[in-house]
């Protein structure tokens, strides 16, 4: 972790290096918030546009990924439509996979990203993937960190990571699925040892994540479940991996050695990807950019050199 003096220091980096915060409308009259960090040079590289996780997670537990900006690398982040800054409209049948696809579009018009390297961790890898199979035009290359192409994979890994924790603790997650009270005290506690291990392994949790959990919105409930391990969404048989062949763009895979983007989840998606890459980080979990800054942006900073 860096001292406050870096810090300070890296954050009025950041705000003099800021280009731009805009509001882009999306359907309906909503508006999703994007900020654009970097750039100014005369020869850029690829602007790298990041997709956040949850779904319904705000960005702002990606932000320190802003230290990849530079005056040759544009940053940008955004809020996906239902969280974070952008509107939270109350609409639970509204959230589905194309209207996520159809706002990256949208974000990279208003932009003006002609060209564009995606960054996605975890639900935002998922994303990235079905917009790649899109084929859209200018999409250079894809980062899928901590992700998945197969939510039922996912499920059946994760149930396996589960079966881990004590006996106790499996006992009171049973209990409470099977009565439909997943929001008790006693199951929250219960999934709180499984993210311990499997989500952050760090000690305490910073206070961004914290507030991001504190703050997910609506599409998590609806397109995912109660937590990451009970899939009851609309995404639960969501499955991309027999056409991730038709991905032809250059793709590196992150994940952590405890991550819930398990080594088989990985595995599966670097042996159907035409030109994949994996790093696999040591000691970490499911939000590696946070326990090991330096080595996850450093892997994407290799990545985004073998594509200049």
């Amino acid at each position: 972790m860096t001292t406050n003096a870096t810090t300070g220091q890296t954050a009025r980096a950041i705000t003099e290096r800021l280009l731009e915060e805009r509001r882009v409308a999306v359907e309906h009259g909503n508006h999703v918030w994007t900020c654009c960090i970097g750039g100014g040079a005369e020869r850029e590289r690829t602007p790298l546009l990041i997709l956040h996780g949850g779904p319904g997670l705000p960005h702002d537990y990606l932000r320190n990924l802003d230290a990849l900006a530079s005056e040759r690398q544009r940053v940008i982040f955004y809020d996906q439509l239902g969280c974070g800054r952008s509107d939270q409209p109350d609409e639970p049948e509204r959230w589905q996979l194309p209207r996520f696809v159809a706002e990256i579009d949208l974000v990279r018009a208003a932009l003006g990203l002609e060209r564009v390297v995606i960054l996605g961790q975890s639900w935002g890898g998922m994303l990235a993937i079905e917009y790649a199979l899109t084929r859209p035009a200018g999409l250079d290359g894809l980062v899928l960190a901590n992700s998945t192409a197969s939510a039922p994979l996912w499920g059946e890994e994760t149930h396996r990571l589960r079966t881990q924790l004590d006996a106790d603790v499996c006992a009171v997650l049973d209990q409470h699925e099977a009565a439909g009270s997943t929001h008790h005290p006693d199951y929250q506690k219960a999934v709180l040892a499984f993210y311990r291990r499997h989500l952050l392994r760090l000690e305490p949790w910073p206070a961004v994540i914290q507030r991001a959990l504190m703050e997910i919105g609506q599409p998590y409930t609806v397109m995912w479940g109660a937590n990451e391990f009970y899939i009851t969404g609309n995404l639960k048989d969501w499955d991309r991996t027999p056409m991730l062949q038709e991905i032809q763009c250059p793709t590196l895979l992150i994940s952590g050695e405890f991550d819930e983007s398990t080594p088989r989840i990985n595995q599966a998606m670097l042996d159907k990807l035409p030109h994949a890459e994996w790093q696999l980080l040591k000691g970490c979990s499911h939000l590696a950019h946070i326990e090991a800054p330096t080595a996850f942006q450093q892997a994407v900073i290799t990545f985004l050199d073998q594509l200049a």
